[in-house]
């Protein structure tokens, strides 16, 4: 996907003040014009990276600026799991394991393409000090090389105030089981 195939630069950069301006206790300590600066230069690769992460319904937005790095941390912050991210296995290996039935896709390869990586546990966590997150879905996260081994992949999700992790086979996918992404965005310091 290229800039202006679908949504352009312009209307990316509308939406996610729309949304930053809506949702202030994720980054009470950015301001949006220093969001909108560094945007401005980014690559086309970053903007199409949130251009697919907005598409497909992620609704991503700023939730972290890392002075020392000065990076910004764009997470997926719809209420459920991104929708045209759902019914995907967890990677590669678990759908060319499916004989029957294979879903379309898988997370990490989908997350690949879109220039993002799953969240980890950590990150899912933080995501859900922001918000409530996930109350009816749940979301593959990012998972550790030894379980995956074995077969098996994570997910979380967010039920009775509190959030879940849970283990599947990584070759399962659900109708209610997506995955939500983290785009971090980084400029080199000028001195």
């Amino acid at each position: 996907m290229k800039v202006g195939d679908c949504m352009s630069k312009k209307e990316l950069l509308e939406v996610l003040k729309k949304r930053f301006s809506e949702n202030k206790n994720r980054h009470s300590n950015i301001e949006f014009n220093d969001v909108l600066k560094k945007l401005e230069s980014a690559s086309e690769s970053i903007i199409n990276s949130l251009i697919m992460m907005e598409e497909t319904g992620g609704m991503p937005d700023v939730v972290f600026y890392d002075k020392d790095k000065n990076e910004y941390h764009f997470m997926d912050c719809s209420s459920e799991s991104p929708i045209g991210r759902r019914s995907f296995c967890y990677d590669n290996e678990a759908l060319e394991s499916r004989k029957v039935n294979k879903p379309v896709n898988s997370a990490v390869e989908m997350a690949k393409k879109m220039g993002v990586s799953l969240l980890n546990e950590k990150e899912y966590r933080y995501l859900q000090t922001l918000g409530d997150f996930d109350l009816k879905t749940s979301s593959w996260i990012k998972t550790p090389e030894n379980i995956r081994k074995l077969g098996g992949a994570l997910f979380c999700d967010k039920r009775y105030d509190t959030v879940f992790l849970y283990h599947n086979g990584a070759e399962s996918y659900y109708g209610a089981r997506g995955f939500r992404t983290l785009l971090i965005i980084w400029f080199k310091k000028y001195f």
